[in-house]
């Protein structure tokens, strides 16, 4: 990456233990630019586990974080207790004051949405999270990337790309965002068909939600919990 320019807008992209990596480094390929200077941002400088046999180092915390351009939030099942890690979802209810976009990726828009960031807002998610968004006060909305004035939401994981390049152009224009395209050669050809509830074959979705549903009765849980608790709905 060359050296970061003098008026980059600053990036600020949230962590939490057990995130899905692809949530965080799909956004983070695209947008890692001179045009941006990006911080990765928890509780302490200390090495955060994520899925996979992976950790990543904070580049700052958020007690001493001036809130930025761009407010980031990835997914993945450490989503859970991050909803109820008050710190953190005040530090991203007070960043989003100041940010000029407020987005996520997957189910980080479930933490935005704890955040109290989306009542009345289109968003996304992961598709087996869909419906919990509106126990956040949100209107979910099944698209690859939905965007409602300064929130721009991904859905799952794969999403990131397209939520990053979709923010790069409405930034910087759609050139730049192909120049990028072309720079991380994305131009996807899948093995197979499938990837979504509509191109699956029933019974892989069928599989997939009962793999999933144990996680997905504690998220709803959650949602429904913080929705009426802190949220008043």
């Amino acid at each position: 990456m060359a050296e970061t320019q003098p008026d980059a807008l600053r990036v600020g992209m949230v962590l939490f233990p057990n995130l899905t990596m692809l949530d965080l480094i799909g956004p983070h390929d695209v947008l890692n630019t001179p045009r941006c200077k990006i911080d990765l941002l928890w509780h302490r400088i200390e090495p955060v586990p994520v899925q996979g046999s992976f950790s990543i180092l904070p580049t700052a915390t958020f007690a001493d974080y001036a809130p930025p351009d761009i407010l980031f939030v990835p997914g993945g099942p450490g989503q859970l207790p991050a909803m109820d890690d008050e710190a953190l979802i005040a530090f991203v209810a007070r960043a989003a004051q100041g940010a000029k976009y407020i987005t996520s990726v997957c189910t980080g828009s479930l933490i935005l949405g704890a955040a109290g960031l989306l009542k009345g807002k289109r968003a996304t998610t992961h598709w087996a999270s869909l419906d919990q968004l509106a126990l956040l006060g949100a209107i979910p909305v099944s698209e690859r990337v939905v965007e409602d004035g300064n929130v721009i939401t991904g859905a799952g994981v794969s999403s990131g790309i397209d939520f990053g390049l979709v923010l790069t152009a409405r930034i910087w224009g759609e050139a730049a965002a192909k120049t990028i395209q072309l720079a991380i050669e994305y131009d996807p050809d899948p093995p197979f068909t499938g990837g979504s509830v509509q191109t699956s074959e029933p019974e892989i979705v069928a599989t997939m939600r009962a793999r999933m549903a144990p996680l997905l009765e504690k998220r709803v849980a959650t949602a429904t919990r913080i929705g009426r608790e802190k949220l008043g709905l």
